[in-house]
C-alpha cells in the first residue's frame, strides 16, 4: 500500500447564516467541502495540491493531520488512521499553516524549541544535531533569543518551519507556507524544501495559490475543485492543455518591415515594435521564428510564455470553478 492512501474521503460542514429580522433562529446551510476524494502518495514525493478558494484543500490537510474527522471514506498514512491514532501519529508529521503560528508569541524562539523538544520527547543529542542543521539551513542563528512577535513575517515562517521539523517527521503538510512572503524569502524557503525532500526523503504535501511555488518544487500536482479531485498528474501535462497562446515582440532594423504570417497569428504594431500572439500547438515557436528571420534583419526579439498563474486561472474558468 502507498505511504499515504486516501479513498472516498468526504466532509460536509453546516454553516449558520446571519439571523434575519423577524426570525427567531438563524438559517442553516450545508457545504460539501470534500466529495469522494481518493489519491495515493508514495514516500519521498513532493506533491502540489492546488485549487481555488473553498476547493477543500485545507480540509484535506486537516483530516490528514488528524485535526478533523471525515464523514465518510478512509485515510491511511504510514499504516495509521490520523484521527484515531493521534498520539503515535503526530510524532511522525509536521504541519505548517501559513496563517497560524504554533510558536509562543512573547518568548524567544529557542525557548519554544526547548518546549517542543520535551513535547516530542526528542533525545538531547538528536535535538542538538537537528536544531543545528535547521538553524544553518534556515538562517536562524541570529534570531534564537528574539521573541516571535519581534520577527518579520519571513523570519516567523522560517522559525515555524524549523519548529515543524525538529522531530524529523516523515511527512510535512504545508498549507500556504509562502503566504505574504517577499521574493527573497520565497526563494530561500523553496531551496530549503527541495533540500529537505532530497536529503531526508521527507514526504511533502504542499497547498498554495502561488503557482511559482508549484512550478519550482513539484513535478506532480493534484487539482481540487468544489470538493472533487479534477486532475492528478504531471504539472507539464496540465500546463500544456492550457498553454494555448504565447507572445512575441520583434523589432526589425527597418521599422517598416512587416512579416507575412499564416492565419491565426495576431499582429499589432506599437511604435517600431511588432507584437505577435500565436498558438504554439498550431504554429510551433521554432517555425514562427524562422519566418520572422526570413523577413529581414532583426534588431531585437523576445518570446514571452504565459504566466503560470494566468494558465491556472484559465483552467479554473474552463472547469467551471
Amino acid at each position: 500500500m502507498s505511504f499515504i492512501h486516501v479513498e472516498g474521503l468526504s466532509k460536509r460542514f453546516v454553516v449558520r447564516k446571519k439571523r434575519q429580522p423577524g426570525h427567531l433562529f438563524r438559517e442553516k446551510t450545508s457545504i460539501q467541502a470534500l466529495n469522494d476524494v481518493s489519491f495515493d502518495i508514495e514516500q519521498g514525493e513532493l506533491i502540489g495540491y492546488i485549487g481555488p478558494n473553498g476547493a477543500g484543500k485545507s480540509t484535506t490537510v486537516k483530516i490528514l493531520s488528524g485535526i478533523l474527522t471525515p464523514d465518510a471514506g478512509q485515510a491511511l498514512v504510514n499504516g495509521m488512521v490520523p484521527w484515531k491514532n493521534r498520539k503515535s501519529y503526530v510524532s511522525q508529521i509536521g504541519v505548517v499553516f501559513g496563517q497560524r503560528m504554533q510558536l509562543w508569541w512573547d518568548v524567544p524562539i529557542i525557548d519554544s524549541y526547548s518546549l517542543l523538544k520535551d513535547i516530542y520527547r526528542i533525545p538531547s543529542g538528536q535535538y542538538a544535531r537537528r536544531l543545528d542543521e535547521l538553524t544553518q539551513a534556515l538562517d536562524l542563528g541570529g534570531l534564537m533569543r528574539t521573541p516571535l512577535r519581534q520577527l518579520s513575517l519571513g523570519q516567523r515562517m522560517r522559525a515555524e518551519m524549523c519548529a515543524s521539523l525538529l522531530h524529523s517527521p516523515q511527512i510535512l503538510f504545508l498549507d500556504e507556507p509562502t503566504l505574504g512572503l517577499d521574493a527573497v524569502s520565497k526563494l530561500a524557503l523553496r531551496d530549503f524544501l527541495k533540500r529537505e525532500n532530497r536529503e531526508n526523503k521527507t514526504t511533502i504535501l504542499l497547498t498554495t495559490h502561488d503557482m511559482e511555488d508549484i512550478a519550482a518544487l513539484c513535478s506532480r500536482v493534484m487539482v481540487l475543485g468544489r470538493g472533487t479531485k479534477l486532475y492528478d498528474g504531471p504539472l507539464e501535462t496540465l500546463l500544456a492543455r492550457f498553454d494555448r497562446v504565447r507572445s512575441v515582440a520583434v523589432r526589425y532594423q527597418n521599422a517598416d518591415t512587416l512579416p507575412a504570417l499564416p492565419k491565426g497569428v495576431q499582429m499589432k504594431k506599437e511604435g517600431d515594435t511588432l507584437l505577435l500572439s500565436y498558438q504554439p500547438t498550431a504554429l510551433p515557436t521554432a517555425q514562427l521564428l524562422t519566418l520572422l528571420q526570413q523577413t529581414g534583419p532583426i534588431r531585437e526579439l523576445t518570446v514571452q510564455p504565459r504566466n503560470i498563474d494566468q494558465l491556472i486561472a484559465d483552467m479554473y474558468r474552463e472547469m467551471g470553478l
